[in-house]
């Protein structure tokens, strides 16, 4: 539609400002108010007669004409008289002066501006239009839905009379014009999957309205679900010409034909995608820029010249520049310089990260997307899981701005690949060790050390040209000694000028050994290595402690608290000495409260603390600290989230306290930001006397995993202390690490292998008498029961799970056990009991208070009631459920309910609601992975079958059967069912 609809004219009655504290609506019940109390508007004629004179836009209505709206051919004998009465009632409870008698009829004169709900509506809509005509989508989205939720129900809802009635159909075709204008803004702002919830809900409730059945198909497409689009269309021709005998309007034939061409003008919408009401977030990650950059002339201005053709008007394709050189050659230097002069030419914002490359575990291409689609002003609950869907949403977020991407220290061009804007407008920075020759259509810069000219000039800068001109010779001989390396030689320099009392000549008497110079120039990636030395012994004896130690640590970046646990100093002390070391260059400072090594300073460190540290201990006394504040720091996380939990009792001891936290909100906070650092430290426990707290601590953080924010993280390190304390000979290590592998298993939907992984787990629990352990194990065994439809199996493991948890007193243990039970008893055809025992769960959770798990007791209930018939009350167990899921970000727990209000509507006769929430569980995912995805899209399908959209059923429940075959489970035969006897 080429602008938003018009209402139907509607002029302010009168302009008196007298009563303007009362107010009218007729975009729902009729009603009044006078300062926010309701007015009584009295019987519905009496309402019907109100309405009348309020559309009237203060004209006069006779009083024919209103008997002819409130009885029309067949008024009572009365009518007259029940006018003058209504009109009489309405005028005593009414402001003086708002309905007045005039020329044989009545009026309502002198509202003030807003009184009524219709005037403002059309006011908004008339905003929207204005707003889209300038082509601030934003805004007139923003302002539309301003004006939608003017509605409250059925317009005039309950008033008779023929007027009345007309009245109706006019303004709800009026509104569902306004909500087709706002579908269309969203579509062409990219929110494509959003709007297919909304749509699915739409054409099922208005079946004939084209208009809708063309958004719904694009959007699905745009989605990449061309099928249904296609089915939508099919469905659509079959049902016109069943009811009217016509075939589809052209724009909707022609649409059809466009999908079939996958034409690539309906691939990306017009206009760029931003939220509606806030304020598109323009990230500024850049670091900070060296302010005594030297020399690199020409590179700057080859990159500059790069960067401004990506946002000028002849701009094609989103430019890349790739800078490669060894290490310590000033890569992030310059390109860090070269972004900030970059800056004014990408308004909408800068994006870094340092992708670890020369690690052994560089940054995942996932994992920084999510972190970018954050920066970007994304939700985490809207964050897909998988590489391919997080690629494809940050390039739809960048499409239509100018963002400027700097992505250092890259391993290759495979890790870089994902994290590329896909349009015009952008432009890409990428520093490297290796040349990125894979990297198509890049601009490839070779970065080579400096010339002795630009190196001396560096050296002079930092150090100042007073020193330097005394002693010019023995300047060259320092450079020349740092062989021309940018980082070796703002060590050097960064040294002597703390050093007031050093000449440059007691500088380059240092960097004479050569053995330390030659192995600066022999020694490939490690050529810096004597610069680092030569930092390294300048260093006061609590500095280079701190270097040593924090070296040790793994990860990607370490937090202040954690770096004061690894030195076992005060969080103050070991501040002042981390930014000591920052201001050496040894140190980085990611972000504030957050430090990170080079890789190769990182390695230097780990040597240094092997050679220098005494005694010896201290080096796995470190590590052991860090241990330790991780362990007990999640513990208390979990104790929040979790209390009555004794899971945390039959956890390894901690020497270190690690942090407190009063708030749920910011322990999850804290977790889920020490996510990366966290599962790097239970990494480095494999192998190593401490592999216990490293498996418990992996154990504390199980919430990494059920939110689905860091699930393959989360698995890898799982699996890695499997195969850790299976060579280890731990058997109650390897019980409790193989637990937590179920537990991951069992959230992706692989069934057989948490079954493979549970037995294990059992028979090694059993084995050690670990009974913390045991009750867990059985927990899970009755859950995948549960999955393989063996109930009467899952009953006894859920009622050896009970038993073990009440004799350690864990109630939340037992909690979770009887919610499970419940569904077992379900399985076997025992409602009641279902019901009661679920009941008992949710009855402990709530002993509990209001926790994550508490969602689990409603959930538990939920189902139980569902499958009693009692959809009410269960609909009322998921929203409580929903609510506590989405507080505490179990996305995936969020979509499984979403999927089970679909049941419910499905089952009582409710195939628009079905639809809807099954969109829902869609987007949002499911516990239970594939194939909890597999059963969504059945129920969808079930629920499109009623709607009488069978072809797109059927293309839902093609899904479904591809996923379920690929687990080989039983649910494919009831989906080939389903398809065999479609029409």
């Amino acid at each position: 539609m080429d602008g938003v609809p018009r209402g139907p004219e509607q002029r302010r009655p009168g302009s008196s400002t007298e009563p303007e504290s009362l107010r009218f609506s007729v975009l729902g019940p009729v009603r009044a108010w006078r300062h926010d109390e309701p007015v009584a508007t009295g019987s519905p004629q009496q309402r019907a007669l109100l309405a009348a004179l309020l559309l009237r836009e203060g004209r006069t209505a006779t009083a024919a004409e209103l008997i002819d709206a409130l009885w029309g051919e067949e008024p009572p004998s009365q009518a007259l008289a029940a006018v003058r009465t209504y009109a009489s009632r309405l005028r005593k409870v009414l402001d003086p002066g708002v309905l007045v008698s005039e020329s044989g009829g009545y009026a309502v004169r002198g509202l003030g501006e807003g009184a009524l709900d219709l005037a403002a509506a059309q006011e908004l809509a008339a905003e929207a239009e204005k707003a889209r005509n300038t082509g601030d989508l934003c805004h007139a989205r923003e302002v539309l839905n301003r004006a939608l939720s003017r509605w409250d129900g059925e317009t005039l809802a309950g008033v008779p009379g023929p007027y009345a009635e007309a009245q109706r159909v006019r303004l709800e075709e009026w509104r569902l014009q306004l909500l087709e204008t706002r579908l269309d803004m969203d579509l062409e702002q990219g929110c494509h999957a959003e709007t297919v919830s909304e749509l699915t809900a739409l054409t099922a409730a208005h079946p004939l309205r084209e208009r809708l059945r063309e958004l719904l198909m694009l959007a699905l497409y745009r989605s990449g679900r061309q099928a249904e689009a296609l089915a939508v269309y099919a469905d659509t021709r079959r049902l016109l010409s069943d009811e009217l005998g016509v075939d589809p309007r052209p724009g909707l034939q022609e649409l059809q034909q466009r999908i079939l061409r996958a034409d690539p003008n309906l691939a990306e919408p017009s206009a760029p995608m931003a939220e509606p009401v806030a304020v598109p977030v323009r990230p500024a990650q850049l670091p900070a820029t060296v302010p005594d950059f030297t020399g690199r002339a020409s590179f700057v201005r080859e990159l500059s010249d790069v960067l401004a053709a990506a946002t000028g008007a002849q701009a094609q394709v989103m430019a890349v520049s790739a800078l490669a050189g060894i290490g310590g050659v000033g890569k992030t230097t310059l390109a860090v310089h070269v972004a900030h002069a970059a800056r004014p030419s990408f308004p909408d914002g800068q994006l870094y990260v340092d992708l670890q490359g020369a690690g052994a575990r560089s940054a995942e291409p996932e994992t920084v997307l999510g972190s970018f689609l954050r920066a970007l002003g994304t939700a985490d609950s809207a964050i897909p899981d998988s590489l391919e869907e997080r690629a494809a949403l940050y390039r739809s977020v960048l499409d239509g701005r100018k963002v400027l991407v700097l992505l250092d220290n890259a391993r290759d061009a495979a890790q870089v690949r994902p994290l590329l804007p896909g349009t015009a407008g952008c432009a890409a920075l990428v520093t490297s060790r290796v040349r990125m020759t894979g990297l198509a259509g890049a601009h490839l810069v070779d970065l080579d050390v400096m010339s002795p000219e630009e190196a001396l000039a560096l050296f002079t800068r930092i150090v100042g040209e007073e020193r330097v001109g005394a002693e010019r010779k023995p300047a060259l001989d320092v450079v020349a000694a740092c062989g021309f390396l940018p980082l070796a030689i703002r060590i050097a320099a960064s040294r002597l000028a703390a050093r007031r009392t050093w000449t440059v000549s007691v500088l380059a008497a240092k960097l004479a050994d050569e053995r330390r110079r030659l192995d600066e120039l022999q020694a490939g990636d490690l050529a810096v290595k004597a610069t680092f030395e030569l930092g390294y012994g300048q260093l006061e004896p609590a500095q280079a402690r701190a270097f040593r130690l924090l070296g040790l640590a793994d990860g990607p970046d370490i937090s202040l608290a954690a770096a004061a646990a690894v030195l076992d100093l005060p969080v103050e002390d070991t501040e002042d000495l981390l930014e000591s070391l920052v201001d050496t260059s040894l140190l980085e400072s990611a972000a504030p409260g957050r430090y990170r090594f080079h890789d190769l300073v990182r390695l230097y460190a780990r040597a240094c603390a092997e050679r220098d540290e005494q005694p010896p201990g201290e080096r796995e006394a470190a590590l052991s600290r860090v241990l330790d504040f991780y362990l007990a720091t999640a513990v208390g996380v979990y104790a929040i989230e979790r209390p009555g939990d004794r899971l945390v009792d039959g956890l390894e001891p901690t020497a270190h306290p690690g942090l407190g936290f009063t708030d749920g909100s910011a322990a999850l906070d804290w977790l889920y930001t020490e996510a990366s650092p966290l599962l790097a430290t239970v990494r480095q426990a494999a192998g190593t006397d401490r592999l216990r707290r490293g498996v418990d601590l992996l154990w504390a953080a199980k919430d990494l995993t059920e939110s689905g924010a860091n699930s393959h993280q989360y698995e890898t390190t799982a699996r890695a202390m499997c195969e850790a304390t299976r060579a280890g000979s731990d058997a109650r290590a390897e019980g409790r690490a193989r637990t937590v592998l179920t537990d991951v298993l069992l959230v992706s939907g692989r069934i057989h292998q948490a079954d493979e992984e549970a037995r294990l787990a059992m028979e090694l629990a059993d084995s050690v008498r670990d009974s913390t352990a045991s009750s867990w194990v059985a927990n899970n065994r009755g859950l995948i029961c549960l999955h393989q439809h063996r109930y009467a199996a899952g009953k006894d493991l859920f009622d050896q799970a009970i038993t073990g948890f009440r004799s350690t007193g864990n109630r939340a243990g037992e909690a979770s056990a009887l919610s499970n039970l419940s569904r077992a008893q379900l399985g076997m055809g025992n409602i009641a009991e279902a019901v009661e025992i679920a009941h008992q769960g949710l009855a402990v959770y709530l002993a509990l208070g209001r926790t994550m798990r508490l969602a689990n007791g409603h959930f538990a209930v939920g189902v139980a009631l569902a499958k009693a018939g009692r959809h009410a009350e269960a609909l009322g167990q998921f929203s409580e459920a929903t609510d506590i899921f989405a507080d505490h970000r179990q996305r995936l727990w969020e979509g499984a309910t979403n999927f089970r209000i679909a049941e419910v509507h499905l089952a009582a006769e409710r195939p628009s609601q079905a639809a809807q929430h099954a969109e829902q569980a869609l987007a949002l995912g499911c516990i239970g992975g594939d194939r909890m995805r597999g059963s969504v899209l059945t129920l969808l399908g079930r629920a499109l079958s009623v709607l009488g959209q069978a072809d797109r059923a059927k293309a839902c429940w093609r899904e479904a059967l591809c996923l379920f075959e690929q687990d080989g489970v039983a649910e494919a035969g009831e989906v080939r069912a389903l398809l065999a006897t479609a029409v």
